[in-house]
């Protein structure tokens, strides 16, 4: 099978299409045939050695996917061969075929695209998990949604509108910013060209934000959080911008904020029954049309360096996804 693969850590052009042996299923496991991949901004962390997760040399990139079931393993259940299904895996899916466990595949609609469940689990899955279990956002609040037009921030646009928050789409162009708003987001800031704290703060009517939603850390972190209301709650999604930022801890007391980190890899592991009922959720609101699974572009394997080059000049509009 052909396989992207990583034998050197660096950018995308130190990646390669290797072939490889076609994998066989262990015990509980399924084969699935790859269609589409879909890359998030972590590949590009992963491929480099700058992620929490550094598989053994060599490896292939890639966390989620859409495919179909060729073969199981001994004891393999909730899925039949030929099913469609999205997968998920902490890296892997650029290739033609991988072997995973069984019991974390999800079986596809048929109203459901290849192109919209391929990139589905990671992005919703995340957003779904902070916004539900962490946040715990109730209709009539506001939602402030940094980088609002990446795969995880027009999730958070999509869900946070479909949960029945006022969604306030924070972004660096007037381009990402309509296309937030297409998605549902009800105000808009330019933070390229505004003021962020002041702009949340108009917008809220000097009362406060009850919820942001950061995955871009960096210098757009502490204002976004001065910007919260008497018990708003931060989401720690990640640091698209390249920098932790150091939050002085007093402004969580002053106002009685939550930080809340989002680490959903470790949710799925320990809540195995929780996300499963929101990958349930997410694909029935797919299929209802209630989500559109945003696409930016669709890729083939070979063209690798220009998808994951989408990604780190954080040029996306929904997800990049890889054809095999």
């Amino acid at each position: 099978m052909k396989a992207l693969l990583c034998s050197r850590l660096g950018g995308p052009d130190d990646l390669a299409i290797a072939t490889l042996p076609d994998p066989v299923p262990g015990p509980g496991e399924a084969v699935v045939r790859v269609r589409l991949a879909a890359l998030n901004f972590f590949d590009t962390l992963i491929i480099a050695g700058r992620y929490q997760v550094k598989p053994e040399l060599p490896f292939s990139p890639g966390g989620e996917a859409c495919g179909v079931v060729e073969a199981l393993g001994e004891g393999a259940t909730g899925v039949a061969v030929g099913d469609r299904v999205i997968v998920h895996a902490k890296f892997g899916t650029c290739a033609e075929r991988i072997a995973v466990p069984a019991a974390g595949l999800a079986r596809v609609p048929d109203t459901v695209t290849d192109e919209q469940a391929a990139g589905l689990t990671i992005t919703y899955g995340t957003t779904l998990h902070a916004l539900r279990d962490r946040a715990r956002l109730r209709p009539g609040e506001t939602l402030a949604v940094l980088g609002a037009s990446g795969g995880v921030g027009l999730a958070a646009v999509e869900l946070g509108a479909l949960m029945g928050a006022r969604v306030i789409a924070c972004a660096s162009s007037a381009e990402k910013l309509a296309l937030a708003k297409s998605h549902g987001a009800h105000d808009l800031v330019d933070y390229g060209r505004d003021n962020l704290r002041e702009a949340l703060r108009r917008l809220s009517g000097g009362r406060g934000i009850d919820v942001v939603y950061d995955p871009i850390g960096g210098d757009y972190a502490e204002p976004a959080l001065r910007s919260l209301a008497w018990k708003g709650r931060y989401l720690v999604i990640g640091f698209a911008a390249g920098e932790i930022p150091r939050i002085p801890l007093n402004l969580a007391l002053i106002k009685g904020i939550d930080i809340q980190g989002v680490h959903w890899g470790v949710f799925v592991e320990r809540e195995p029954e929780a996300h499963r009922a929101n990958q349930v959720q997410l694909l029935d609101w797919v299929a209802q049309g209630r989500l559109t699974a945003k696409v930016d572009s669709v890729h083939p394997l070979e063209a690798y360096v220009d998808a994951l080059g989408i990604l780190q000049r954080r040029e996306a509009m929904g997800k990049v996804l890889l054809r095999l």
